[in-house]
């Protein structure tokens, strides 16, 4: 059963689009913009008016005073107007925020209304980013003051966001609620342990095929001297990103490490493929156009033997950790390794598969080399198993980076998540759905949704003294305390969502 990262309280962090009487409204965080017209229409309807002619001419009015005054304030002050900190403006809010200055601070100094960014904004009051610069050297004394509170405000905020982060982890622990789900673990369980089995045995198998090669001299045991060092090697990398994938998540990593276990099978399919295959059909080639003369194999049919068992092993413990797996997830079993939802235990379990048939391959090979005393088709046999390595470590590379570029969840998952928010009386719609799977069970889920206002402001309404909010309309005088009573509730029913 898969991890949902999602709830219908937190879905207001993500985009919403909100349809309400028939205007469109683009929701993030809180922010709540208009889409209205474009500037081309815009443009269309004030040509349209029939005093367009006079606004024109107020506005050429206003830009010419604005020039005379700041053409005489630059004579004053002695500026050059070519100087280009002057053309630069800064909202009170970042002069604020960026030079730790108060409102007081602000007050005598040069200000001018600009057109706001948002269209259907009033114009913004801006001040001179070379006066504010002054002001804030004014106020701290000297550049060397100023930057010591940046560096110790900014300190302050990094602080801050790791306290955030621990609270916000600590109350997700506490609200998660015991499923049938549980994280992968390390590598003293799950699919560690196989890959620890399988170093194990991939190691002893590499030293016995080593000493074989050593004292026969055949091509088909070189390659699988090389299948089991390529193995041994690409299991120690599939064990450090089982580890590396534990790891609790940070501020850096909020959704933790879990993609290090398909970074590490990517890793390990490309050493199989260029170690393992490479070799082997190297080793192949040239064992068919320099042949040397064969030995005994007695020995090297014993080491085979033990090694199609000890594979046979980790490939039986691959199975049975992947059909575990595929059971738990309520998926067919090959759909569960095609999709590579345990990457680590996918490596061990194909690995060891062109272990048993290199074995086979190997075995067979030696055997018809022996009986026609030929080399040749002992080199036809590194051929083969480096065909099986290199077929192996394509689909190992294709499956993981598949994962790590970010593969959809199974449609049937994406319409489970969906009924579950449409069953919320607070939704009316869910629009642009999209859901990933991010590895080790876990789905990243964004969805576009339409909320019921009315339904939002009865559920805040029930909280809420009805009697008192009359009375206090009942004493409003004026339309600014209509309007400050609103805002306070209006506000009230946006923190209510959470």
């Amino acid at each position: 059963m898969s991890r949902w990262l999602f709830s219908s309280r937190s879905l207001r962090l993500v985009s919403v689009v909100v349809f309400e009487r028939g205007i469109c409204f683009h929701c993030l965080r809180g922010n709540v913009l208009p889409i209205s017209c474009n500037r081309g229409l815009r443009s269309n309807w004030i040509q349209s008016n029939c005093f367009h002619s006079q606004i024109l001419a107020l506005q050429k009015t206003e830009e010419k005073k604005t020039r005379l005054s700041l053409a005489n304030e630059g004579t004053a002050s002695g500026l050059s107007s070519k100087n280009g900190m002057e053309r630069n403006f800064i909202t009170p809010v970042r002069a604020m925020n960026d030079f730790f200055l108060k409102p007081s601070d602000l007050e005598l100094l040069r200000k001018t209304r600009r057109r706001s960014p948002y269209e259907s904004e009033p114009p913004i009051t801006v001040y001179w980013l070379k006066d504010v610069e002054a002001k804030a050297l004014e106020v701290w004394g000297s550049q060397e003051a100023l930057d010591r509170e940046r560096k110790k405000k900014t300190e302050e905020l990094k602080r801050y966001q790791q306290y955030i982060f621990s609270v916000k982890r600590v109350l997700k622990d506490m609200r998660k609620e015991p499923t049938n789900w549980s994280p992968q673990g390390g590598l003293m369980e799950g699919s560690g342990k196989v890959v620890l089995t399988a170093i194990l045995i991939n190691g002893s198998n590499f030293l016995f095929k080593l000493v074989a090669w050593l004292y026969t001299g055949s091509h088909s045991m070189f390659s699988e001297c090389l299948h089991s060092l390529a193995d041994t090697a690409n299991q120690l990398i599939l064990a450090y990103g089982i580890h590396k994938s534990s790891q609790q998540s940070n501020p850096d990593h909020p959704y933790g490490y879990s993609n290090m276990r398909y970074v590490a099978s990517l890793v390990s399919g490309v050493g199989i493929f260029c170690v393992g295959a490479g070799l082997s059909v190297y080793h192949g080639i040239t064992g068919i156009f320099n042949p040397d003369p064969i030995g005994s194999f007695y020995w090297a049919f014993f080491i085979l033997g033990g090694s199609l068992v000890s594979e046979s092993a980790t490939l039986l413990m691959a199975i049975n950790s992947l059909r575990k797996g595929a059971t738990n997830a309520d998926m067919p079993f090959w759909e569960y390794v095609k999709r590579g939802q345990d990457p680590s235990v996918n490596v061990v379990l194909l690995e060891d598969l062109a272990a048993v048939v290199g074995v086979v391959v190997a075995g067979s090979c030696m055997a018809v080399a022996s009986h026609l005393d030929s080399p040749l088709p002992d080199a036809v046999g590194s051929l083969l198993i480096g065909v099986v390595l290199g077929a192996v470590a394509s689909f190992i590379i294709y499956s993981n980076s598949a994962a790590l570029v970010g593969r959809s969840i199974p449609l049937s998952s994406i319409h489970q998540i969906n009924s579950e928010l449409e069953r919320d009386l607070m939704i009316r719609a869910v629009h642009d759905v999209k859901g990933i799977d991010m590895g080790s069970g876990l789905v990243r889920y964004k969805a576009e949704v339409d909320f019921d206002g009315r339904e939002l402001t009865r559920s805040y309404l029930d909280k809420q003294d009805l009697e008192m909010m009359l009375e206090e309309v009942r004493k409003m005088k004026n339309i600014n305390e209509m309007e400050a009573f609103l805002l306070k509730h209006g506000e009230n029913i946006g923190l209510f969502i959470g």
